[in-house]
C-alpha cells in the first residue's frame, strides 16, 4: 500500500510546491482532481501542464491517480453537475467526454486508474430509465479504459443514485463490460450509509478495489472527518488490506481542512502509521 494525499485536501499554497512536503511526510501517492486550475482537460495549457506534472511526480517518486469530482468544472452554479445520470442526453454527453479526456490524461500521467461516480438524480424519472441512462453513459467510457488499457474506480457516494457497494453489485450485474470497473472504496462513506462491520462488507469486494480514499464520518452525516475524530472502526481495515496485498493509494481526503492541509497530512500519516500502515522508504 501507498500512504496517499488528495489535491482536494490542499489549499495555500500551489499543488505541486506541495509534492516535496508531502514526499517528506512518507506520502507516495496523489489522488488527483481535475479542475480549472489543476489540468483542465479544455484548457489550452493541457500538454504543457501535463509535463511540469509529470516531471514532479517523477521528481517526488509519487504515483497518482485522476478523480473526477471537481465541484464545479463542468457547469459553474450547479455542483457535480452534469452528470452519467442527468436527465437530457446533452448533458450526459458532456460528461462522458469529460471522462474520456480524464481517461487520457490518466494514461500521459501513468495514473494506476480514473474514479468516477454515477451522480444525483434530479429528476422523477423511474429508477429503470434511470437506469438505462447510467449504463448507457458507462458504455463509452468502459470502451475507452479498454482501449488505453485503465482502470476505472467507480465510487459509491452517499447521495448518489450509487451510495452503496449493494448498489454497485446492481450495477455491475446491468453491465456489458463489468471486468473495467473497478472499485474506489471511500472508509467514511461506508460508515455514513451504515455498511457495517466494515471488515466484513469488505471482503468480497477485495479484488476489485483500486483506489482508496480514507477519512472519518459519522452515521448518516455525509461530513468528511479528520481521522479519529468519527465513528469510524478503522482497527481492522488496515490489517485486512495488508493481508489481501493491496499495493494501490490509501487516499486521505479532507477537504474541510484545507485551511490547515500541511498538519491535517502530518497527523493522517501519524494516525495511520498506528493502524499498521507503513510509510514509505
Amino acid at each position: 500500500m501507498r500512504l496517499g494525499y488528495s489535491t482536494n485536501s490542499i489549499g495555500d499554497i500551489p499543488l505541486l510546491d506541495a509534492l516535496p512536503l508531502l514526499r517528506d511526510l512518507g506520502y507516495a501517492s496523489l489522488a488527483i482532481t481535475l479542475d480549472h486550475h489543476v489540468l483542465n482537460p479544455f484548457g489550452l495549457s493541457l500538454p504543457a501542464e501535463l509535463a511540469r506534472w509529470r516531471a514532479a511526480l517523477e521528481a517526488v517518486g509519487m504515483t497518482c491517480v485522476i478523480e473526477t469530482g471537481g465541484r464545479h468544472l463542468l457547469d459553474p452554479l450547479r455542483k457535480h453537475e452534469p452528470t452519467l445520470v442527468s436527465a437530457h442526453r446533452a448533458e450526459r454527453l458532456r460528461r462522458i467526454d469529460f471522462l474520456v479526456r480524464a481517461i487520457d490524461i490518466a494514461q500521459a500521467l501513468n495514473a494506476t486508474c480514473v474514479s468516477l461516480w454515477a451522480g444525483v438524480v434530479g429528476d422523477s424519472a423511474d429508477e429503470a430509465a434511470v437506469w438505462q441512462r447510467l449504463t448507457d453513459s458507462l458504455a463509452p467510457v468502459l470502451d475507452q479504459a479498454a482501449a488505453r488499457g485503465m482502470a476505472i474506480g467507480f465510487e459509491p457516494e452517499p447521495g448518489m443514485f450509487i451510495d452503496t457497494l449493494d448498489r454497485y453489485r446492481l450495477l455491475l450485474d446491468r453491465l456489458k463490460r463489468p471486468e473495467w470497473l473497478k472499485l474506489t472504496l471511500d472508509i467514511g462513506h461506508m460508515e455514513c450509509m451504515g455498511e457495517r462491520p466494515a471488515v466484513d462488507v469488505l471482503r468480497p469486494w477485495i479484488d476489485r478495489i483500486v483506489n482508496v480514499h480514507i477519512d472519518d464520518m459519522l452515521a448518516g452525516r455525509h461530513e468528511h472527518l479528520p481521522l479519529g475524530t468519527g465513528e469510524v472502526d478503522f482497527t481492522g481495515i488496515m490489517p485486512l488490506l495488508t493481508a489481501v496485498g493491496y499495493t494501490g493509494g490509501i487516499h486521505v481526503e479532507l477537504p474541510r481542512q484545507t485551511h490547515r492541509w500541511l498538519e491535517t497530512a502530518r497527523q493522517s500519516a501519524e494516525f495511520l502509521c498506528r493502524q499498521g500502515m507503513q510509510r514509505r522508504d
